[in-house]
């Protein structure tokens, strides 16, 4: 379904000129609806709210791009807010590179822009503020197994030996800290311009544990042909331990209607978040 002309008019108004063409873009892992617009060489990326959901999202994505900036950022252009469709409006990065392929300097370009992007304070909630029970995920497929069970990853008889600590391990691991962080770092969130590295879909920023935010991307590295998580965040067990479980309460979950998709990535994260924790914390293998 397309813009409404009210819609069509309010992004007008946010970017100061009129669309020549809107060019629907497919992707993410939401229903928001997404547009290149273009006029001769001036171009934007438009996101718009089709559902409480995503309009919850994009509120808390325009509340990341007023309190933070840099390089790691796409260049904000402008926000309008509405009940049912508030609209956020960067600058369109259809040009620029995204992985896979991963390859060594690209590892290391978003490496150091996670980095620059972890040095900074900002005036953000912190994640426990947000989600208080980010980090139970085992302690959660201890109370009720069934859903991890049934993604065949692993057997009962495993899951009874290796329980206790993973839920140590994860909870040992703090989620408090004061950098920005991002905390939905995957492939399809990142770019690679002239610049460097760039993040994008910031409607998960807080203040965290910045080893945290890097953990939950390495997995999902790992899974489009990078090097192991433990090759670039060494000596991070409890790390390995909250993602993995983080994954594991969730991957087996019934799917969720307003971004069916989010399901299928947590399972593919989790088979190698899984392993990586066991290796962390010298468990035994899968069975």
């Amino acid at each position: 379904m397309g813009l409404s002309p009210l819609e069509r008019a309010r992004a007008e108004a946010v970017l100061g000129w009129r669309p020549a063409t809107w060019r629907p873009v497919h992707g993410g892992y939401t229903p928001a609806a997404r547009y290149v617009v273009t006029d001769g060489a001036q171009r934007a990326f438009v996101k718009v709210a089709t559902n409480p959901v995503t309009a919850g999202m994009l509120r808390r994505e325009a509340q990341a791009y007023g309190a933070a900036s840099g390089t790691f950022m796409p260049r904000f252009i402008g926000w309008s807010d509405d009940p049912a469709a508030p609209l956020l409006i960067i600058e369109d990065l259809s040009e620029a590179a995204w992985p896979p392929p991963w390859t060594t300097a690209r590892i290391d370009q978003v490496l150091e822009q996670a980095a620059a992007m972890h040095a900074q304070r900002v005036d953000l909630p912190l994640l426990t503020d947000v989600n208080p029970r980010a980090l139970d995920g085992w302690s959660s497929v201890a109370r009720d197994p069934s859903a991890f069970l049934s993604l065949g990853l692993a057997s009962r008889a495993w899951l009874d030996a290796a329980l206790p600590a993973l839920a140590r391990a994860e909870a040992d691991c703090s989620v408090e800290g004061e950098a920005l962080t991002h905390f939905d770092l995957r492939s399809d969130n990142i770019c690679i311009g002239p610049g460097g590295a760039m993040f994008i879909d910031w409607a998960a920023a807080v203040r965290g544990n910045p080893a945290l935010d890097l953990g939950f991307w390495l997995p999902s590295l790992q899974l489009e042909g990078g090097p192991a998580p433990e090759s670039l965040l060494p000596g991070h067990p409890e790390v390995a331990a909250a993602v993995s479980g983080y994954f594991a309460a969730r991957a087996g979950l019934p799917i969720i209607p307003s971004a069916p998709r989010v399901r299928d990535i947590q399972r593919a994260q989790l088979g190698f978040a899984l392993p990586w924790a066991i290796r962390a914390l010298g468990l035994a293998s899968l069975a």
